[in-house]
């Protein structure tokens, strides 16, 4: 190969077509273009600067020209590459912002979840406090391992196909006495002061029904007593619609909203005033028709004063225990503004998607119509989680729940200036230690145990979960398992804007019925304790309306903390068995058992029939 780069050197004829390409390319680069020259080709720049051959110019301009013909034969495919990566930057860059601003929402719903749940005395909040670390951890990578598995377990009520159907019923009027002869009969008047929040009230409310009933005596529509615990001063037209309660109870029981005038000077003299501590608790009948009905036909009327739990369930005449279900379910109605408020809560869950189930209705009535958008979308499923963790709860329990002796010294505090009486019957009985109370299933579940239980069912972390209940003990610490594992966790405080909940602020009963029309309302209701008064009237209201599709979680507190003790060697998937084992056993259908609440358990002739 001749010389390169000299002016006299003839063109040699068999030169190396791609060296040659490679020049007279470099020949046409000036400014940036050589820049580019020189990082492609490095030291041949300067030779194919040096060239001024005529021939090697015109073999520039053939490629040239050939780079022309090439772009012309692939311009569609460059500009379609150009746009595709385009879009590609695009997308991601609208990607990172949506994630970023879902990001930022999360971090404020926790932040107000957390701001809600917070302990009075936040101490504790610098100090997460956990018990069962390990499970937690297997928790976490079984949640990560599932994400993409079928969905959450469906867990319905235990039913074969011989088993019969039960259906609500407590509202036929077949057995109803005319109202006629209450008018001619009557014995006169009972007041009731019932004492409590909203459920101890509603429980009140209707055993007072039914003493009416059962002493054929007038009900004066029952007071609310102020309570320094629950500081609400509501009364009956606050929460309930008074109309429609006595028009639906009328063929029953007559009842009239006030005490005539000639019988309130009787009133006022306490003449015939009957406390709660005079009655036993869960009384019969023959209690009160040898304790009350002589004081109500010597005096005309008869004040039960901090009415609550004084009616047992059995005996008690069929009829009269039809007649509680009938107040309970039936004419305890929410005034339209706890339905408007509660029927915005669930339609917010549901991302205002159509949903109108039996118990939606019965609960909310026409509210629930308003606003919902129709579409081939399901609604969003929610599962609600009643958690009792209050600090007077676990204060009263005398468990450990392994704050350490910061916990002991404030629980210790707490009894001291809230529970004098629990001291001093402490002092004359033989102690129970902490371990021997978790044993036996007497101590309440802690969030973290919650978590562990929803974690071992098979609830995904996308799990969309409704928070009621009121502070939880040790606030955010205490929370920190929850909501790691379970993100998704919302509120009333979190659903409804400031200005939506001012119409109940300083009204924690009426609040309260929020958290009870979503508990209801709920796709899957998990309790924590199955001696809660709101467990136990949302779980006898998901029985009476459910048809058998709305099922209560009731974790067995001695197998669960049985199940927990082995936390330091249990396998994942040996703790998800016995705790599907454990909840599967309260799922089997059952009627009532004599003496229980058929509050909680409707399914009984008194209440509900078969088909």
């Amino acid at each position: 190969m001749g010389k390169q780069g000299s002016p006299r050197s003839p063109r040699p004829e068999n030169i190396d077509e791609k060296e040659n390409i490679g020049r007279r390319s470099l020949d046409s680069l000036s400014g940036n273009d050589l820049l580019l020259g020189r990082r492609i080709y490095g030291s041949e720049v300067s030779k194919a600067q040096g060239s001024k051959h005529d021939q090697s110019c015109v073999s520039s301009n053939k490629f040239w020209k050939k780079q022309q013909s090439w772009l012309r034969r692939n311009f569609k495919s460059i500009v379609l590459m150009i746009s595709v990566t385009g879009f590609i930057f695009c997308i991601d860059s609208i990607m990172v912002s949506i994630f970023h601003s879902d990001s930022s929402a999360m971090v404020q719903d926790i932040s107000r979840l957390s701001n809600m749940t917070l302990h009075k005395n936040g101490a504790q909040d610098a100090s997460p406090v956990q018990m069962y670390s390990r499970l937690l951890n297997l928790a976490s990578d079984s949640l990560a391992k599932n994400e993409f598995k079928p969905d959450t377990p469906n867990f319905q009520e235990e039913r074969s196909s011989k088993s019969p159907q039960w259906k609500p019923c407590a509202d036929n009027n077949k057995a109803a006495v005319a109202l006629e002869r209450y008018r001619e009969l009557s014995n006169g008047y009972i007041m009731v002061s019932a004492n409590g929040g909203l459920n101890q009230q509603r429980v009140a409310i209707c055993n007072a029904v039914a003493v009416a009933a059962l002493l054929n005596a007038t009900l004066v529509l029952p007071r609310f007593l102020y309570s320094n615990v629950w500081k609400d001063p509501s009364q009956f037209g606050d929460i309930y619609q008074e109309d429609h309660f006595i028009e639906y109870l009328k063929d029953e029981v007559n009842i009239v909203k006030d005490l005539p005038q000639h019988l309130k000077s009787t009133d006022n003299k306490n003449l015939s005033l009957v406390t709660d501590t005079e009655l036993v608790k869960e009384a019969k009948p023959v209690d009160y028709i040898e304790r009350v009905l002589p004081l109500l036909k010597k005096y005309g009327m008869v004040h039960l004063f901090g009415y609550g739990n004084r009616l047992g369930f059995d005996p008690l005449p069929f009829d009269v225990q039809r007649l509680r279900c009938k107040c309970n379910f039936h004419a305890l109605k929410f005034v339209p503004k706890i339905q408007e408020a509660g029927s915005l809560l669930v339609k917010r869950i549901r991302r205002f998607k159509t949903s109108r189930s039996i118990l939606e209705e019965a609960l909310l009535g026409e509210s629930m119509v308003k606003n919902t958008v129709k579409g081939e979308e399901e609604p969003l499923k929610y599962l609600a989680l009643h958690l009792r963790f209050e600090e007077d709860m676990v204060a009263y329990s005398l468990c450990n729940f392994g704050g350490g002796e910061t916990e002991r010294k404030e629980l210790q505090e707490y009894r001291e200036d809230h529970f004098p009486l629990l001291l001093k019957r402490l002092k004359k009985s033989k102690s129970v230690s902490p371990e021997e109370l978790r044993k036996t299933g007497k101590c309440p579940l802690t969030p973290e145990e919650a978590t562990l239980v929803l974690a071992g069912l098979g609830f995904k972390r996308k799990t969309y979960i409704y928070l009621a209940g009121s502070q939880i003990y040790g606030g955010s610490s205490r929370m920190l398992p929850l909501t790691r594992l379970y993100p998704n966790i919302a509120t009333k405080e979190t659903l409804l804007t400031p200005q939506e909940l001012a119409p109940f602020k300083n009204f924690s009963s009426q609040l309260a019925a929020l958290d009870f029309i979503a508990c209801i309302a709920s796709d899957v209701f998990a309790m924590t304790d199955s001696g809660s008064q709101l467990s136990s009237l949302v779980s006898g209201f998901r029985t009476y309306y459910g048809n058998g599709q709305a099922p209560t979680l009731r974790p067995n507190k001695k197998r669960l903390a049985a199940i927990l003790s082995d936390s330091e060697t249990i396998k994942w998937k040996i703790f998800e068995d016995r705790v599907r084992k454990m909840v599967e056993e309260g799922q089997k259908l059952r009627t009532r058992p004599y003496g229980r609440s058929i509050y909680r358990q409707p399914r009984c002739p008194e209440c509900m029939c078969k088909f």
